[in-house]
């Protein structure tokens, strides 16, 4: 019967970790208000893209940040 931990019988390349630059969310480029309906769940129509479109002028590209994690 083994005594070590798991942590013990891990491979040194299970110690690897995901570079922090690779965590966010945030888009490379502008949000669109597509973007941000979609980040939302929501169904791409007119009403929604108002929505977003509202959304994106008073919160700017945070708002996006918001919905997602």
């Amino acid at each position: 019967m083994s005594t070590s931990t798991p942590e013990e019988s891990r491979s040194s390349s299970d110690d690897v970790r995901t570079p922090d630059a690779l965590l966010h969310s945030a888009p490379s480029r502008d949000v669109t208000p597509e973007d941000l309906v979609m980040a939302a769940g929501r169904d791409v129509t007119p009403k929604n893209l108002d929505w977003a479109r509202q959304k994106l002028e008073s919160e700017g590209s945070a708002a996006v940040e918001k919905l997602l994690p």
